[in-house]
């Protein structure tokens, strides 16, 4: 202090500046402190409230006034400028491990700088009331603060403390202590730079000399000890190497207890020795019984204890855990040495038994047997063919394994490994538990968790795992499948089996590079419908849109073969539509910019789309492709423009979009645009087949609901010409069935039966009927086909045209219709009936009359037989007779039938045959095939034109006296009942007809 006593103010004044300068560095490192932040923020406080004091009193001349207080103030600032530097320099953990000596410094700083503030001179340095007050506070304040170690650091150090007093802490117990200080201190957790903070706390306690404190020394060496268990601060070949070397100089033999190792009262091996007043040690469970049942006797020499106190017999204690140390490395030895030269199997299960008991009583154990490099000769035991030997081997290597990367890098080093327990996944599911188990563990290891995934099968079997009953197993799998799921290309296995949890993540949030080899992964798959349900259940959707409507332009195309893939299924093309695919979709297959690809893609989904329309739940809320019928005109008239691929899909959508619930309005938006008419047409006769086939399809279903047929009026001739050409060149069945069907479905007409007979229809039509007859008509296809081509014949077969009726009886086709009565489907049994009928309209003018007999009659070959319905000479092709084609009897089988339209068929058929002046002689014939009965049978039918038409020929047969006879009795009942349920005309013909019978007056009110 001389530099300042008896010397000018300058001096003085040079000194202020300074310790504001120092003070003003302390106060900046205080930001950058390792420790104790809240400490040295509160001390940099203090220091900070110094600075316009200190400017204040330097403006005072103090040269003449007493200068201790600046002494020590310049002094501590000085201390505490080098301890905030040394507490952001020196190494973390020691400043941690001292943390509580700091805080002392902090405090005791904080002490002499509040008496430097009471030694100032006010009353010579003039100072005024307000500082006086304001220093006068901040000294009673520096005075009276307490410093605490922070609660996180006191914690380690307790920690620490217990691990040190604890002397057997095993390996867990100082790996969990390690990261936890690394935690607090904001250092990684990496096993290198926890080894390299480790080895520099080390340097900094030989820098600092502390040997010269025997006692922070000791406990210094102490800390070090209890840390250098942790795997991080020590090698794996430094280990091996002390072990190794301290279990060699042991010796081969377990050395017998000493008999001070026993406690006097259990006669056992002592855990917890303490000793008593009289200077004796027992085991502190035994002597704490002893007193608690009353006696104050030492249990040895029964003299009266002095007192009850009991101290903890370190030293021995120490013995007793080195001789166990002891015998227990030379016992894992010996066990090892049998382990590699079993005599049995039974030998091998008790070795590993032992073991096990040995890594459940101490942790310190484990690391034995594995730096005893068991770990070989216990993956060559998952190969054997005793389960209780592999099973007992999966949990002795999880046990060795957990918190050991010592135990993960050596079984990484085994060649072999996860082969072999990725073997043990596959097999029951106790082994499978345990194997699972032991590769989520090992999973931690890098290099292990990079050799899982590569390993065939591992993810499929680890898949199934997660879907098992043993609820802790599913657990694990699903665990570990998270920890693989690291790689991309584990991920794409695990989709490949039907996991796709991390693919749709990755889809939704990983780089383009990633979610591009996501997508292909989902295009390339092939599903089975339940994972492609998965898919969509668990948000498929939502990425592939964003992706199909945002990505580039490969990613589009990609994404939309993926969603191609997954909209087969009818539930997922349902969610499509309701969640408003269908716009984005539509939009980029209009978009010039869209490559062919995508556009085809594009046209296979809608398809998809439209197909799953068809099957709707009535019950339900139906769902209908496009929200607006405009939509669909521009469909169609995108068709036209468009490529045959596009175009092929496309004409398929808008066909399952007629055959769906909401049908009728689909179609009624296509016939009221004239020009989708004349689109069909032109697309029918396109050269592309597949294209061509879905045309005609297409227009096949516009004309089955019975309406517009008369598009033949607007088409003209090119269409039948189309039509007819498709029939005889194509040879697929369904375009041909269809084509056959558009024909069938038009209006009978004098002009379309010339445009057909000049399109040389028949002969085309009749080849393919004839072939497919001859060929079986097995497929509903083909049946089809039948049905169409015969439906297409009644164009032939009218009436008003009768060169084309005897085209017809030539084509030996007539025949080929009555066989169709017996063996075809309902639709062709009513076709084939109705131009059955057309044609017997026409028998009677056709007849050829039986020539009269000359004078020489009796010597004349025999006459032909006069047919009995028409009184002449009738033929199949000559007048088209039912009964010379054996017609009858099947058309009077058909009146049985279920289906009404086939009855009613028939039975016009039939009524040609009593026609006129025929009544009599049809009807004779009708009684010998037994019709009558069944046409009185269709009085039942609920269909009233059919009824009508019965009760009209009813009356005509009955005026016939012998049929009434006949027949009257088996017709009064159903007559009586349609006048009572029948509407006006069949009730007023029925009660007729009863009249008639004799059955109603002729007054009755029925009539």
């Amino acid at each position: 202090m001389e530099a300042i006593t008896g010397t000018s103010s300058m001096a003085a004044t040079e000194f202020f500046t300074h310790t504001i300068e120092l003070i003003a560095e302390a106060c900046t490192e205080a930001h950058n402190v390792f420790v104790e932040k809240e400490s040295f923020s509160e001390l940099a406080s203090y220091l900070n409230r110094l600075v316009p004091l200190l400017k204040e009193l330097n403006k005072r001349d103090i040269s003449n006034a007493e200068n201790t207080f600046l002494e020590i103030l310049n002094q501590q600032v000085k201390v505490a400028k080098q301890l905030t530097t040394d507490c952001s320099k020196k190494n973390k953990v020691y400043l941690l491990i001292s943390c509580r000596s700091i805080t002392k410094r902090i405090q005791d700083i904080t002490r002499e700088i509040s008496h430097a503030l009471s030694l100032i001179p006010f009353s010579q340095l003039e100072i005024s009331a307000s500082m006086m007050q304001e220093l006068g506070q901040l000294c009673e304040s520096m005075q009276s603060v307490e410093f605490k170690t922070a609660i996180a650091d006191e914690m380690i150090l307790e920690k620490i403390e217990s691990g040190i007093h604890e002397r057997n802490v095993d390996r867990s117990y100082a790996n969990n202590l390690l990261v936890s200080i690394a935690q607090i201190l904001g250092i990684s957790t990496e096993r290198a730079t926890l080894k390299k903070e480790f080895e520099d706390f080390k340097n900094e306690i030989e820098n600092a000399q502390l040997r010269k404190d025997q006692a922070e020394a000791i406990q210094m060496d102490q800390i070090i000890a209890l840390l250098e268990r942790a795997d991080a601060t020590c090698s794996d070949e430094e280990k091996e190497r002390k072990y190794l070397s301290k279990r060699t100089s042991l010796g081969s033999q377990p050395l017998e207890p000493l008999q001070s190792f026993y406690c006097p009262i259990t006669r056992e091996v002592m855990v917890d020795p303490v000793e008593t007043s009289s200077g004796h040690t027992f085991e502190r469970s035994a002597i704490e019984k002893w007193l608690s049942d009353g006696s104050n006797l030492c249990p040895l020499t029964m003299i009266p204890l002095d007192s009850l106190t009991l101290r903890p017999n370190r030293t021995l204690r120490q013995s007793i855990e080195e001789w166990k140390d002891r015998n227990t490395m030379i016992t894992i030895a010996s066990i090892k040495s049998k382990l590699s030269k079993p005599e049995n199997e039974e030998q091998v299960i008790s070795c590993l038994e032992q073991i096990q008991n040995l890594c459940e009583e101490r942790d310190i154990h484990r690391e034995w047997i594995v730096l005893e490099n068991y770990i070989p000769t216990l993956v060559e035991l998952l190969a054997g063919k005793n389960r209780e030997i592999r099973t007992r081997t999966l949990v002795l290597l999880s046990i060795l394994a957990k918190d050991s990367d010592d135990a993960k890098d050596r079984i990484a080093k085994v060649n072999g490994v996860i082969e072999s327990i990725v073997r043990s996944l596959g097999r029951r599911i106790t082994e499978g538990k345990l194997a699972v188990e032991l590769l989520l563990e090992l999973s931690r290891n890098e290099t292990l968790r990079n050799c899982i995934g590569m390993v065939q099968g591992c993810i499929l079997l680890l898949v199934t795992m997660s879907n098992s009953e043993d609820t802790q197993a599913a657990i694990n799998a699903h665990e570990l499948l998270d920890c693989l799921s690291f790689s991309d290309q584990n991920v794409i296995q695990m989709a490949k089996a039907n996991y796709f949890t991390h693919l749709l993540n990755r889809l939704s949030s990983g780089s383009e590079e990633v979610k591009m080899s996501m997508v292909t992964t989902l295009a390339e798959m092939e599903f089975t419908d339940h994972s492609k349900s998965s898919l969509f259940e668990k948000g498929a959707l939502t990425p592939l849109l964003d992706l199909i409507s945002h990505g580039n332009p490969r990613m589009k195309e990609t994404a939309a073969k993926a969603l191609c893939n997954l909209s087969t299924l009818q539930k997922n093309s349902t969610q499509m539509i309701t969640q408003g695919a269908v716009t984005p979709l539509v939009n980029l297959l209009y978009n010039h910019t869209s490559s062919h690809s995508l556009q085809d893609e594009v046209a296979s989904i809608i398809m998809h789309l439209a197909t799953s329309t068809m099957s709707q739940d009535s019950k339900n809320t139906l769902v209908s492709l496009f929200e607006f019928d405009e939509d669909i005109d521009s469909l169609f008239s995108f068709i036209l423009c468009t490529r045959p691929l596009v175009q092929e899909r496309l004409l398929h959508a808008i066909y399952a979009m007629c055959h769906s619930p909401l049908a009728s309005t689909v179609k009624s938006k296509l016939r009221q645009n004239s020009e989708n008419e004349q689109a069909l047409v032109v697309l029918c006769d396109n050269e592309n087949q597949k294209v061509r086939a879905n045309a005609v399809k297409l227009f096949f279903c516009l004309t089955q609901d019975g309406e517009d047929k008369e598009v033949i009026d607007r088409m003209g001739q090119q269409l039948v010409e189309t039509l007819i050409k498709i029939i005889k060149s194509s040879n697929d069945v369904q375009e041909i069935s269809s084509a056959m069907g558009i024909i069938s479905n038009l209006t009978e007409s004098t002009q379309l039966t010339e445009s057909l007979l000049k399109a040389e229809g028949l002969p085309v039509i009749s080849s393919r009927l004839q072939s497919q007859t001859h060929n079986g008509s097995s497929g509903p296809h083909k049946k089809h086909l039948t049905e169409n081509a015969v439906g297409s014949l009644c164009h032939f077969t009218i009436p008003t045209n009768r060169e084309s009726q005897k085209k017809v009886a030539e084509s030996g086709l007539i025949p080929l219709l009555v066989q169709f009565l017996v063996v075809g489907t309902g639709i062709t049994k009513r076709k084939a009936s109705i131009s059955l009928a057309h044609l017997s309209k026409t028998s009677i003018e056709l007849t050829r009359p039986i020539p009269k007999g000359g004078l020489f009659r009796c010597f004349s070959p025999q006459s032909e037989s006069a047919c009995p319905v028409h009184k002449g000479i009738c033929g199949v092709e000559t007048n088209f007779c039912l009964v010379e084609a054996n017609a009858v009897s099947p058309l009077v089988t058909l009146l049985a039938d279920s289906d009404s339209g086939v009855c009613e068929a028939s039975f016009d058929a039939l009524l040609t045959l009593i026609e006129a002046e025929r009544l009599p002689y049809g009807c004779k014939v009708l009684a010998e095939a037994n019709a009558i009965p069944q046409i009185i049978k269709l009085l039942n039918s609920n269909i009233s034109n059919l009824q009508e038409k019965v009760l009209n020929s009813l009356e005509r047969i009955f005026r016939l006296v012998d049929f009434k006879i006949k027949y009257g009795n088996l017709a009064h009942m159903p007559l009586v009942d349609l006048t009572q349920r029948g509407n006006s005309k069949t009730k007023s013909l029925a009660a007729r007809i009863l009249g008639q019978l004799n059955v109603l007056h002729d007054q009755s009110s029925y009539f």
